[in-house]
């Protein structure tokens, strides 16, 4: 029986849904880049650890330091704003430093490679805390999901630094065998990781641009842009469309992001996401007040999935869909 290594296993994984992206209708660049970056990666520690070829120990700390650049690109032009070459040019730093370090400081790698991964995983981390869950290009159908998926990809990158520290602790305690093991074990889970959370739904945003950042608006500026923006959609009913985003909507607005975002949070006390889903819950009641059937309801008022339009149908009107129908039953 033919039996492949962990990191195989993972490189035919990842490669998978790499063939699956690029087949789709949505086909992200920076993703399907952090994809092939992952699968080459755990190719190449296959070859290396299981197979005895030694002459990719150069290339392998170079070809890792591809992924954490190429991850921050990709949340950035999923959740954020589109790629700008003179800004995003500076990471290519991360694996031209590496390439330095192989050939004139390879003793330094076993530092450098691990805080590579650290600073870019706690670079996301940051990013998404002072978005406050916000991310104008991600679809407000899918509520905090993207904001957690890149959370969880995030905090991949910064546990994958620790099978350095395990290396280390095996070396010291005279247990030579370990650490090709955990190389393999510890790269495999994160790049699998990294791929896995990449490709979940709510991580591809809508490849918007966003308006340049302007000064925030006073208080009362703010009432009007929210009566605005509740005149649009009463007028136009975006909330009833899945695919809905921030930037959409500030775009119609003619406001940056920032803005509109700030706006709905300093008059509502809401995040965006939950605003325009109060929206879509009212429009749910009249639909089933109408006969229709909780499925016909979620799906005309703009959701997706079930879980989602349960959540928040409990959270604004303090029932579930079915005890809603039941009370409407009741009054017939």
């Amino acid at each position: 029986m033919l039996a492949l290594p962990i990191p195989t296993i993972v490189a035919f994984v990842l490669g998978g849904l790499l063939i699956r992206i690029a087949t789709s209708s949505e086909r992200p660049p920076f993703l399907m880049a952090l994809l092939t970056a992952c699968a080459v990666q755990s190719l190449i520690v296959s070859l290396r650890q299981h197979y005895g070829i030694a002459a990719l120990l150069p290339f392998q700390p170079i070809t890792a330091t591809f992924v954490p650049p190429l991850t921050w690109l990709a949340f950035q032009t999923a959740s954020f704003r589109q790629f700008s070459l003179p800004r995003d040019l500076v990471h290519l730093a991360a694996p031209g430093f590496a390439a330095f370090c192989v050939i004139f400081a390879p003793d330094t790698l076993d530092t450098v490679v691990p805080a590579i991964f650290v600073l870019y995983g706690f670079a996301i981390l940051a990013k998404l805390h002072r978005s406050g869950e916000d991310l104008p290009l991600a679809r407000l159908e899918a509520g905090r999901l993207p904001a957690r998926i890149w959370g969880g990809i995030g905090l991949a990158l910064v546990l994958s630094a620790l099978s350095d520290a395990f290396i280390a602790f095996a070396f010291m305690t005279g247990k030579t065998w370990l650490p090709p093991l955990i190389v393999s074990v510890f790269s495999s889970a994160a790049l699998l990781a990294i791929g896995l959370l990449a490709v979940s739904p709510g991580a591809i945003g809508e490849a918007e641009p966003q308006r340049p950042e302007q000064a925030q608006n006073p208080t009362e500026q703010d009432a009007h842009l929210i009566e605005r923006l509740d005149a649009l959609l009463e007028t136009d009913r975006l909330y009833l469309d899945p695919s809905l985003t921030l930037a959409r909507l500030a775009r119609r607005l003619h406001v940056p992001v920032k803005q509109l975002s700030s706006a709905i949070n300093l008059v509502s006390g809401e995040n965006v996401s939950r605003y325009i889903n109060r929206h879509r819950i009212q429009h749910a009641c009249r639909a089933l007040e109408d006969g229709a059937n909780v499925t016909e309801a979620m799906l005309s008022s703009g959701f997706n999935t079930k879980s989602n339009f349960n959540r928040e149908f409990l959270r604004i009107t303090g029932t579930t869909p079915r005890e809603w129908n039941a009370r409407i039953a009741a009054h017939d």
